[in-house]
């Protein structure tokens, strides 16, 4: 949030949107799940998936360039795991949530 508009300017005009974006959507994807939404886990899917994509999409040629860079435990590799975690738990959790 420090660097304003330009904090993402190393990425394309759409994804720095995304990553503005996701300000918002964060706390707001987390807030439906902790308050046992239906549609918060579909949400989440949906957020952390654009996220993965535009991760992936500014780190692209790089990670072609020197793939063993991207093992450490920050930056891509995290944001991976984390992400198919989401998308694999997406629907038993909205399923859970919508039994209640």
């Amino acid at each position: 949030m420090t660097g304003g508009l330009s904090a993402y300017s190393y990425a394309p005009v759409l994804v720095q949107l995304l990553f503005h974006a996701l300000l918002l959507l964060d706390p707001l994807v987390a807030a439906l799940i902790v308050s046992a939404r239906p549609c918060g886990p579909l949400l989440a899917a949906g957020v952390m998936l654009s996220d993965m994509l535009g991760n992936w999409s500014v780190a692209w040629s790089a990670v072609m360039a020197h793939p063993i860079t991207f093992l450490r435990p920050v930056g891509l590799l995290p944001i991976t795991l984390f992400g198919i975690f989401v998308l694999l738990t997406a629907l038993p959790l909205r399923r859970a949530l919508a039994k209640r």
